[in-house]
């Protein structure tokens, strides 16, 4: 194999790094993308600079302050990375058990834990089924022991995820599963490899009950993914819809969750999605304002906007936004903005805010051929009680509404 001098490599020194996260992050994209570059035209060498990057990486990370999470994320992001870059190149057989011998060295040394996300890939470093039927064959007499009912401890062993991933990839289903009948405690990491080899055995009805055996052991979402995925493979698609689709697709925001599902569910009109979203959240349907827009649906909108608090600065962009081209929705949006922040809704409000508000309305509201003054009138009485945040409406458009 050719050597390669790679730039990485002095970067990452057994405590390279102190304890703050940013530059060890940077100089993980930094690796990323000096392999990823390597891998276009020379897989094999890549293959091998990815090895020793993961080779080096707990060591070097281990007086960082890791509390946060990002730096973490950035890890396994790392491992998602360049697993598929080790697995992809053709090589000796020789030449990748080297490579998982050396990884699995790394995963025994790896002491905060960083990498511990590797054995999950297991099945796919081997490549064969042979090769990782061998390496369970490895791993196979540590984790019976472990897991045995006379063994002392907490039956822990770092190779346990690589041995679960090297039975699935060689096949070896039957004998999986009862391995993880022998588990001390149900682990949804653990079980998961179960689901798949019911799966894989074509028992769909088994795999989602054995699945749905682990709630309480797992967050519900992990589960109704796997779930969703068993059916949408085996063309249960409305099934998969009705069962698990809310649940699976959970987002970091209400419109990013819709938007999950619409792109999974193409067949599935936006309204119907958005229904059944609403229907999931009773009391928060205002949460959902930002995907009905989004999806054109601008009567629902405004619909939910009213029914329940809704955030001021969604309402006032899309006030903003759309003063020009649909003004009638420009208003609604923006005097709903301003009554729930007179109702006290809304985080860090500033009179700004109660401004852009205001300004949207009128602007919109000339644009859409309403009387200014009616409209004026209309945030007079919305603002006229005596709640705090009505007086801080009223204070900040005191001049505006006396006119």
């Amino acid at each position: 194999m050719n050597a390669h001098k790679w730039q990485f490599a002095s970067r990452f020194r057994r405590h390279a790094f102190g304890w703050r996260s940013d530059a060890p992050i940077q100089r993980i994209k930094e690796a990323l993308s000096e392999i990823k570059q390597v891998a276009c035209k020379e897989p094999v060498i890549a293959a091998e600079g990815a090895v020793t990057f993961l080779e080096k990486l707990s060591s070097a990370l281990e007086q960082v302050d890791s509390s946060s999470g990002a730096l973490g994320t950035a890890v396994n992001r790392a491992i998602d990375t360049l697993v598929p870059i080790i697995a992809k190149p053709v090589v000796d057989r020789r030449v990748r058990q080297r490579w998982l011998e050396r990884l699995w060295e790394a995963l025994q040394n790896d002491q905060v834990p960083y990498i511990e996300l590797l054995g999950e890939y297991w099945g796919a470093l081997c490549v064969t089924a042979e090769l990782a039927s061998a390496w369970a064959d490895e791993f196979l007499p540590t984790v019976e022991q472990v897991w045995s009912p006379q063994a002392s401890g907490h039956g822990f062993f770092k190779g346990t995820s690589a041995c679960l991933a090297s039975l699935y990839a060689a096949g070896r289903y039957e004998q999986l599963l009862g391995l993880l009948e022998r588990a001390p405690f149900p682990w949804w990491g653990d079980r998961r490899w179960g689901v798949r080899a019911l799966a894989a055995l074509g028992q769909q009805t088994e795999a989602l009950r054995y699945a749905e055996a682990s709630q309480g052991h797992a967050p519900p979402s992990d589960i109704a993914r796997t779930c969703e995925e068993i059916l949408l493979s085996s063309g249960m698609i409305e099934e998969a819809y009705r069962r698990y689709a809310v649940e699976a697709n959970q987002s970091t925001t209400n419109l990013a969750t819709f938007r999950a599902i619409a792109r999974k569910y193409p067949h599935k009109p936006p309204a119907d999605i958005l229904r059944d979203l609403i229907a999931s959240t009773p009391g928060a349907e205002g949460k959902w304002f930002a995907a009905a827009k989004d999806a054109g649906l601008f009567d629902l909108a405004i619909e939910l906007a009213m029914r329940s608090s809704t955030d001021p600065h969604t309402l006032i962009r899309a006030a903003r936004d759309y003063a020009g081209t649909l003004p009638d929705f420009a208003v609604a949006s923006g005097l709903a903005a301003l009554r729930w922040i007179s109702l006290g809704h809304g985080y860090e409000i500033t009179g700004k805010d109660v401004l852009d508000a205001y300004h949207a309305v009128m602007e919109a509201a000339s644009g859409a051929g309403m009387d200014e003054h009616h409209v004026q009138e209309q945030i007079h009485e919305m603002v006229s009680g005596p709640e705090p945040g009505n007086q801080f409406v009223k204070t900040i458009l005191a001049h505006r509404l006396s006119d």
